[in-house]
């Protein structure tokens, strides 16, 4: 849902708790190239319902409005896992050994439930707050995550054009 969302920060009134409030618009047509289909917004809300892991991003809520929804998630605020690499320079081997640790645990859990992301991408590895001495991974964006059933096979290419697997792109 990339180029159709829109991620806001938002406050809860209550608690004054931030969140990240991603609009999706919603398609007007089903003929239209414009919008998210409600099949595709139903099935990310679906997958996010599912998830529990540190290592991947948490749905809190969705709200809905004549042009988009919207999804009330956990707000990551720490940037992408890339820009903080290219800011540090170099990292300590325990230091890589941690980060490809958490993502590989994002990862694994998300195959135990039968998930495919389809869009693991630099972009889509954020750390929940960069100030810290051990920053937490957190996986994002499943706009185009699938859950996986016996049987089931994906003949459509997903995701970035500039990720996709060496076997894909042949």
């Amino acid at each position: 849902s990339g180029q159709f969302a829109i991620v806001r920060k938002c406050r809860q009134k209550g608690t004054g708790k931030e969140y990240a409030a991603k609009f999706i618009k919603k398609r007007r047509l089903s003929s239209s190239r414009r919008g998210v289909s409600r099949e595709e917004i139903e099935r990310e809300v679906s997958i996010l319902r599912e998830i529990r892991h540190p290592n991947i991003i948490t749905l809190h809520d969705v709200f809905e409005n004549k042009t988009d929804v919207v999804l009330i998630l956990e707000l990551v605020s720490g940037g992408e896992l890339f820009d903080f690499l290219a800011e540090k320079e170099s990292l300590t081997e325990d230091e890589a050994t941690q980060f490809l640790k958490q993502i590989l645990d994002g990862v694994n859990y998300l195959h135990t439930k039968r998930i495919a992301h389809f869009d693991l991408k630099p972009e889509n590895i954020m750390l929940l707050d960069k100030n810290v001495p051990n920053p937490r991974i957190k996986l994002i964006d499943f706009g185009i995550a699938h859950k996986i059933e016996a049987g089931n096979e994906f003949k459509n290419i997903f995701g970035t054009p500039e990720f996709v697997g060496e076997a894909v792109g042949q």
